[in-house]
């Protein structure tokens, strides 16, 4: 299931963040490829030791550390330091389904969830929307800087070419504590009625009380720590 979260960043570093971002140095994004997809991505990206893509991963790092809906819909144990990408009139990323493993340090990460954080503000560019393959169609997204959609890593997606303008982005992979897509949904589901119900009837009221227990007896069950 895919997820839309606002409000990462706050104005004031989002703008800063967009600043340093346009006058940075951009490199090739092919290295960071695989062989398939190696074959269909055509951007730009920052080297992670750029000193802007590490004042910039840090920022969005400290954001999503302390972002409810994000932790909510990931229940993250860890995720990759941000990678920023940028597409210009004629750049595109084609049909692909991400790398199983990521590095993590010295680690490997399994890629659970892709995230992608938006951070052109959409009216400054043509194309470029993220489009994401599901059985049910091919939905679309083209998010207002700052807003950032969350989806299965296993599924096959793309980006579409860029025809006017500069689409800069975040990009980040995602080891959930739990692994399995279906229950990380029905979690989310069960908390996000659970809140909704807290809010009417109180947070001590006995069906609040049983439910929230009910979500950790899942968490308890389905979590890999």
């Amino acid at each position: 299931m895919a997820i839309l979260l606002d409000q990462i960043l706050d104005q004031p570093t989002l703008k800063a963040l967009q600043a340093d971002l346009a006058a940075a140095d951009w490199q090739d994004g092919g290295s960071t490829a695989g062989a398939q997809a190696r074959a269909v991505k055509a951007n730009q990206q920052l080297a992670p030791d750029n000193p802007v893509a590490k004042r910039a991963a840090a920022l969005i790092t400290q954001g999503l550390a302390k972002h409810a809906g994000f932790i909510a819909a990931a229940l993250p144990r860890r995720h990759t330091i941000p990678m920023f990408s940028r597409y210009d009139p004629g750049q595109t990323y084609g049909a692909h389904i991400d790398n199983a493993l990521r590095m993590h340090g010295q680690d490997r990460l399994r890629c659970d969830l892709a995230a992608t954080l938006f951070l052109s503000d959409p009216k400054t560019y043509d194309g470029g929307e993220l489009i994401i393959e599901t059985g049910l169609g091919t939905p679309s997204a083209k998010l207002p800087a700052g807003q950032m959609i969350i989806y299965p890593a296993t599924t096959l997606h793309r980006v579409a070419p860029v025809t006017k303008g500069h689409r800069i982005a975040a990009i980040i992979w995602i080891q959930s504590m739990i692994r399995d897509d279906r229950h990380r949904t029905l979690l989310l589901d069960l908390d996000r009625n659970t809140q909704a119900l807290s809010k009417h009837l109180g947070p001590n009221h006995p069906q609040v009380v049983s439910l929230t227990g009910t979500y950790h007896n899942l968490l308890r069950l389905w979590l890999e720590t």
